[in-house]
């Protein structure tokens, strides 16, 4: 059996999967039934500072998109951090850490923007034994409003300085949870280590909203009337999720910052994408609160049945094996051309790949008489547009055409041109010659 076990900036769990900084991680009692059901460790829900208590709404917090079969895809949540009081969120973290020692703890903190704030709610965390801490950059709704979460995280000045701030008032383990709200995810991933961040997670949740009640015209989830944008997760935003986490893995500046990798994370197959582009753990709220936290078994068994099948012993060697093939559109190899194929054998004449191609592609699908399907090489683009919308799984395969053949949809030989740098069409190859 393969090896599952991590150490994550210093910080080690039996398993590389981590519950989420949200309701599931709100109270010692979920958190306990999640270790009992084997979860590797846990962020706690974000805890604020003394003050004023967080007022959460009374009335429906989730938004949600289903699928055609009703599988949740994605949630819109309107709630905030914890509501619960500081000092029973420490005392029940500090419980739980004892009571299992070998999982992780990690506390997520939100406070004002000001160095004293921060100072004192990590003396705080500090004395509860735990882990490491997770500073929430990236809320997006309700706290932003008040300078918080999202509000500072689309900021890299702003997170550089309370980074600092931190690691100059903790010996603990930090990492920088990450908003997706903003254009280039690169640059608070290296505020956060210019900061001397341990390591950044992402991605947060997307701001959102996910419907509009039409009959009373307004967002849902609605409170008497009204309703609010939110932070959207779940299934959907997985491809976001990996686009991220691959860009801070493959840039210069940070690729040898470690990070936990958030995003929709399902399967087991999900979690073992997140950790090839380059995540050293991830962490899990949608799935657990969709289907509980005995998904944590399918979790583990699945990714330990695939290191097996690949010969890895340990989940280090699973980590960025995929980050190398990450590259920009520029250097893709235009020697590599295919052509679609439909095997007869399989194809139920349904038609799908016929509309599909005929209607919003190429036209490089046939029809005859009595609906036998066939791809005309001579129109074909190979966008595989027809596979992603055939019912019947190989059903429809792209067949890689030999160097030096003559592509017969353009007539040029197959292997004439690396990629676009060197393509006489692209002005800047012009310009160089």
């Amino acid at each position: 059996m393969a090896n599952l076990t991590t150490n994550f900036i210093g910080i080690k769990s039996p398993n590389p999967y981590w519950l989420a900084s949200a309701p599931p991680t709100d109270k010692a009692y979920n958190v306990e039934r999640a270790f009992k059901a084997g979860w590797g460790g846990v962020v706690w829900k974000t805890l604020g500072s003394e003050g004023p208590p967080v007022v959460n709404v009374n009335g429906p917090r989730y938004g949600a998109i289903w699928g055609a079969d009703r599988r949740l895809l994605g949630l819109n949540n309107i709630e905030l951090i914890t509501d619960r009081p500081l000092e029973v969120n420490l005392r029940e973290i500090k419980q739980v850490k004892r009571n299992w020692p070998d999982r992780a703890m990690i506390v997520s903190l939100m406070v004002p923007c000001d160095e004293e704030s921060w100072k004192a709610i990590l003396k705080h965390v500090e004395d509860t034994e735990a882990d490491g801490v997770e500073l929430n950059f990236g809320c997006p709704h309700g706290m932003s409003e008040r300078g918080m979460g999202a509000a500072v995280g689309q900021v890299p000045e702003y997170i550089e300085m309370v980074t600092r701030w931190v690691k100059q008032h903790s010996r603990m383990p930090c990492i920088v949870k990450l908003t997706p709200n903003i254009a280039d995810i690169r640059k608070p991933a290296e505020a956060a280590k210019r900061g001397g961040a341990d390591a950044v997670s992402l991605i947060n949740t997307i701001n959102s909203i996910t419907s509009v009640n039409l009959d009373d015209f307004s967002p849902e989830p609605m409170i008497d009337g009204k309703g609010a944008h939110g932070g959207y997760c779940g299934p959907a935003v997985k491809p976001i999720a990996l686009n991220m986490v691959a860009e801070i893995a493959r840039s210069a500046k940070t690729r040898d910052l470690p990070i936990s990798g958030i995003g929709g994370v399902t399967t087991w197959r999900d979690a073992a994408e997140f950790l090839t582009l380059g995540a050293g753990n991830v962490q899990v709220c949608t799935a657990a609160m969709t289907y509980g936290f005995g998904i944590i078994k399918e979790l583990t068994a699945g990714l330990s049945h695939y290191m097996d099948q690949k010969g890895f012993t340990s989940v280090d060697q699973l980590v960025g094996r995929a980050v190398p093939n990450v590259t920009d559109w520029q250097y893709l190899n235009l020697n590599y051309v295919t052509k679609a194929k439909i095997n007869q054998d399989l194809c139920i004449s349904c038609g799908r790949c016929f509309a599909a191609c005929e209607d919003t592609s190429h036209q490089a699908i046939s029809m005859s008489p009595d609906r036998t399907f066939e791809v005309i090489d001579a129109e074909c683009v190979a966008c595989n547009l027809c596979i992603n919308v055939c019912p019947v799984q190989d059903c429809i395969t792209m067949e890689q055409m030999p160097k030096g053949s003559t592509d017969p949809r353009t007539g040029d030989k197959v292997g004439e041109y690396a990629n676009w740098t060197t393509h006489p069409n692209n002005p800047m190859a012009k310009a160089a010659e």
